[in-house]
């Protein structure tokens, strides 16, 4: 009998220290939780959303986008860029892209640059339409 009662005592202690494991997990997990942190950078996002026209190849929408990326590489104040559409929730339209700047001014360049222009021509004779809008913080 007393080999049974320390087995069921240091079932009973095992137990009870797995109960406070997952009780100490759930607080933290939840106090994580509340503590969310975000900021608000100064950064500027172009986002566009586009329609190809019908006759446009897959190769011409392959090299509009890769012309994205170079532009990206080679224009000061580019900091990321979304080429791959997951989720597109305007209606009627292929994709989206976006590009964040580092600034207003970075944004203004990029608007200014001959490389985007050069790029511009090329897209605007690919797509049938598109929506472009940008978004920035104060």
């Amino acid at each position: 009998m007393g080999l049974a009662l320390r087995r069921l005592s240091k079932v009973a202690a095992g137990v009870a220290l797995f109960a406070a494991g997952v009780a100490a997990g759930s607080w933290h997990a939840v106090s994580v939780a509340a503590q969310n942190r975000f900021g608000q950078p100064k950064t500027v996002v172009h986002v566009v959303v586009y329609k190809w026209k019908n006759t446009t190849s897959q190769n011409d929408k392959d090299q509009a986008l890769a012309g994205i990326k170079n532009m990206a590489a080679k224009i000061p104040g580019v900091k990321n860029i979304w080429l791959k559409t997951q989720r597109n929730q305007i209606r009627d339209f292929d994709g989206v892209y976006a590009i964040e700047f580092a600034s207003a001014e970075a944004a203004a360049d990029y608007a200014e640059s001959p490389l985007h222009e050069a790029w511009r021509k090329k897209w605007e004779e690919l797509r049938e339409n598109s929506l472009s809008f940008q978004v920035s913080n104060p």
